[in-house]
């Protein structure tokens, strides 16, 4: 419901005249000449009402002289040296010691106090409480609101963008408070405590990711086995719980392993055929069964855990809000499924959800640091190591973590940030190695080793893989948006179970027959990265004589274009689901079929001259290397990433040697895949589902126009004038108006511009006034402005709820400098004006909105765009509707 509650005054007055444009009752209420003196600053501390009786000195930016007690907190103790620094010069804008309900915690609800000021209860971004004292200390402390410009803030609403400036304006305040009363031993204790709040929450994110990398890994296997048999108790077998490796450990061939039971024996079935049959029909079951336990957990209890999650992170990193989405139940949810849906045989990944699962852990860790908890920015560094500690523990890569977070994930990424990364993700690979989950010392199922190099010669199909890589990629988004863009529109969208159980089933009736499609894809990845000659049970038959034939080709050709489809499918179902391992698993299908090929093309011609440097006796061709070039070529083609696939890659096989090879392969490969279209599978999904996300984009892709052209004119703006309101006419509005904020004008006529308030806020100090003990009637007067006559006790100035200093530009500016502001700055809005008058508002929507359609190439530029709607974001932004004559963007309502 768009404002007030409908019974916060009972029924609306009969006398409430309808609003306009300017969100004044009436315009005789309007007196201009009050906004003559608003430059007064003398006259406006001396009546200001919160420190009416105070007795103490005007505010002043000067800071009084920190206690010294010879004491220093050594600098690599501080997590923001810099900021520390800062801080003790720059004003303070926020109030860090007055914590404020959080937009997930906010119910406005009566707050009972005995202090007699315009607000009584806590401001700032924490939790309600007691009330503020304004009599307090104005050095490091609460500072009067007309020197905080961002004003105070209630918190953030679901699907909203973040103030970047104002966090960390925060937390540059928060510090200077605590450094200025850190005296004695407590005090400098309590500065080693708050210093080591970020180590400590990192550490503990990277053991409890370890954990549960663990723990998925080993259920996921033992799951997954389930499908051919179990494993049987009793003499020469082991125990129920144990997959099949552990169940046939120490046996060289699974021919050996007596305590491994399949399906078919275990039904006392001998024949071949009916050996088979009973095999695919146990397949088809547990498949089925597990995809819809995976779905069904998903739908009921936490719907934020289907997908890989890596999309929304991108997004929330880069300053968007999305409640409940790195929640407990997000978290219990998203690491039982990712097990049933990797043991389902569907082709996914648990890779990429594993980024989903660290982050939650991270999330749920902050609650025990307030100074983290409570403030978005400081959150997002966090979540920034964290999802490099989930590609630390998905590929056993702590290094490649680390860039894959600073090249696919982070919006913001200093350096202090990278060094955090690295020590949660280091945290992370220590702690699964110290589960040893598969008892063979590595980190991951596809940890290999290769004791031959590469020759001259092999530029050329390394250099084809990559070209193959490129075109699955851009393939694989192709079909997969037309995929998602069909089930969206069809009758699927609401039945997400039912179409997980259809596409498990066709899954298992088309992996079952193929020996290379049945196998489990970390299995399956293993045995093509490996050299032949360490491999000692060939369950696949790709390394026994004979093995490079035209049929193995077939065969593995046919799996990697099967999978492609499948894999197309299967991402986006309403399951946890990664795209990293299926892309690896094709790219490595062809990259192993192409390197057969080479290596018999080498063994019929050994004496050709291109073969001249091959060594005699020794194999000149290791198809394992174009398996794991072929995976990497594919990943660079689907995600666009380039130097941390190459570092995982390195950290996977360890072989220093086939940097070069593979490093050809991803440049190629993103090339040809750029060719299609820019964006990677992750950058596709943030547009499908229209989260506003603005990336580095190329300036030569942002249109040469000013900014006039996109920017939503003064005349199809709702303001707010500085006077002229009463509490009923700013409910009514609230309830006519869906925007999320207004501008605030000094009147109608100049439009010298005042400030903006979020409409969150202005909810928020209406339901404030009308609660006791002030319980302001509805015809109290509200302003904007400075009014040196009125009595602070009968009427109610809002101006400690406006942000009086919002970021600014000349009307005249190009569209090149805004999306710069609002891409550096990570601003929610920009005001226009010029010489002071109001021109016009741009929001992170709507420019993100205008740039998409830009890039689509359908709309026009210009016309102005509405600003954002309250609900929004969550039905589909803003939208073109061409049939209307004035050429303004319109809210669409589709989502």
């Amino acid at each position: 419901m768009s404002g007030l509650a409908p019974g916060l005054y009972g029924e609306q007055s009969s006398s409430s005249s309808p609003l306009g444009r300017y969100g004044h009752a009436t315009a005789e209420d309007f007196d201009g000449d009050d906004q003559a003196d608003l430059s007064l600053d003398n006259a406006l501390l001396d009546n200001d009402s919160l420190d009416e009786g105070n007795g103490k000195a005007p505010t002043t930016f000067k800071r009084k002289p920190k206690l010294s007690s010879g004491l220093v907190l050594p600098k690599f103790l501080s997590q923001n040296s810099n900021s520390n620094q800062s801080s003790r010069s720059a004003s303070p804008r926020a109030l860090p010691n007055l914590p404020l309900p959080t937009a997930r915690s906010r119910r406005f609800r009566d707050v009972n106090s005995n202090n007699n000021s315009d607000i009584s209860l806590t401001i700032g971004n924490g939790h309600a409480g007691e009330a503020p004292n304004y009599n307090d200390s104005k050095d490091g402390s609460a500072l009067d609101w007309y020197t905080e410009g961002p004003g105070r803030r209630v918190g953030y609403d679901d699907l909203t963008a973040i103030d970047w400036i104002f966090e960390y304006t925060k937390e540059r305040q928060r510090l200077r408070y605590l450094y200025s009363h850190a005296t004695g031993l407590v005090g400098y204790a309590s500065q080693i405590l708050d210093a080591s709040q970020m180590w400590i929450i990192l550490i503990a994110t990277g053991v409890f990711s370890g954990v549960l990398a663990a723990g998925i890994d080993v259920a996921s296997d033992w799951l997954a086995d389930l499908k051919t048999g179990f494993c049987r108790s009793g003499e020469g077998g082991g125990q129920f719980y144990l997959n099949k490796g552990f169940c046939c450990w120490g046996h060289e061939e699974l021919a050996q392993c007596q305590g491994w039971t399949s399906w078919s024996s275990a039904m006392h079935v001998r024949s071949s055929a009916g050996r088979f049959i009973i095999g695919y029909i146990f397949y088809i079951l547990y498949s089925v069964f597990f995809a819809f336990c995976a779905s069904i957990l998903v739908k009921r209890y936490a719907t934020y855990a289907k997908h890989s999650g890596i999309p929304e992170i991108k997004t929330v990193l880069g300053g968007f809000v999305i409640r409940r989405f790195m929640g407990f139940w997000t978290l219990i949810v998203k690491s039982l499924g990712l097990c049933l849906a990797v043991a389902s045989g569907l082709w996914l990944g648990k890779e990429g959800p594993l980024v989903h699962v660290t982050c939650c852990c991270a999330n749920l860790l902050m609650h025990l640091s307030p100074s983290l908890n409570d403030n978005e920015a400081r959150k997002r560094e966090v979540w920034s190591a964290a999802a490099a500690a989930g590609i630390s523990v998905a590929f056993g890569s702590p290094i490649g973590g680390v860039l894959f977070s600073l090249e696919q994930l982070s919006y913001y990424f200093p350096d202090k940030t990278m060094w955090q990364s690295f020590v949660c993700a280091m945290v992370a690979a220590v702690t699964l190695q110290a589960f040893n989950p598969f008892r063979t010392g590595k980190l991951v199922l596809y940890q290999v080793t290769y004791s031959s190099g590469w020759h001259g010669f092999e530029i050329v199909p390394f250099a084809i893989l990559g070209v193959m890589g490129g075109l699955y990629g851009g393939f694989f988004i192709k079909l997969n948006m037309r995929i998602a863009k069909w089930r969206k529109a069809s009758s699927w969208a609401s039945m997400p179970v039912y179409e997980v159980l259809v596409i498990a089933a066709v899954t298992a009736v088309v992996n079952f027959p193929n020996k290379f499609m049945r196998a489990q894809s970390s299995e399956l990845v293993y045995m093509l990265f490996a050299e032949c000659a360490n491999v000692t049970d060939d369950q696949l038959g790709i390394c026994k004589t004979g093995a490079a034939s035209a049929g193995v080709i077939i065969l593995l050709l046919e799996a990697a274009i099967a999978g492609c489809l499948l894999a197309s499918v299967t991402f986006g179902l309403q399951i946890p689901a990664g795209i990293i391992l299926p892309s690896m698993a094709i790219g490595a299908l062809y990259g192993r079929a192409v390197g057969i090929v080479v290596e018999v093309w080498q063994g019929n011609h050994p004496n050709a001259l291109i073969f001249a440097t091959c060594e005699p006796d020794i194999p000149c061709i290791t198809p394992g290397t174009y398996a794991i070039i072929g995976a990497a070529a594919a990943l660079a083609g689907v995600t666009r990433m380039t130097v941390s696939i190459v570092v995982i890659m390195f950290e996977l096989t360890g072989a220093l040697t086939y940097v070069l090879p593979i490093m050809i392969a991803v440049m190629i490969s993103k090339w040809v895949g750029d060719a299609f279209d820019k964006r990677g599978i992750y950058e596709t999904w943030i547009h499908f589902k229209e989260y506003p996300f603005l990336d580095n984009r190329d300036e030569s892709l942002v249109p040469d126009v000013p900014v006039s052209q996109i920017m939503t004119q003064i005349e199809d703006l709702f303001v707010l004038t500085a006077t002229g309101h009463t509490i009923q006419s700013i409910h009514d509005m609230l309830v006519t108006q869906p925007y999320r904020g207004f501008p605030v004008v000094s009147d109608p006529i100049r439009n010298i511009h005042l400030g903006y308030i979020s409409r969150t806020e202005l909810i928020y100090a209406l339901q404030l006034a009308a609660a006791p003990p002030r319980k302001l009637p509805p015809s109290t007067k509200v302003f904007f402005s400075h009014q040196p006559d009125a009595d602070s006790h009968s009427t109610l100035d809002l101006r400690p709820w406006m942000d009086q200093t919002p970021i600014t530009l000349n009307a005249k500016s190009s569209l090149q400098l805004t999306l710069s502001m609002f891409s550096k700055l990570g601003l929610r809005y920009v005001l226009f004006c010029d010489r002071g008058s109001l021109q016009g508002l741009l929001t992170k929507k709507d420019i993100w909105y205008v740039l998409d359609r830009a890039e689509d190439g359908s709309g026009k530029m210009g016309g102005g765009v509405l600003r954002e709607e309250q609900g929004g974001e969550s039905r589909g932004l803003l939208n073109r509707d061409d049939n209307e004559a004035d050429g303004l963007y319109s809210p669409t309502h589709e989502r």
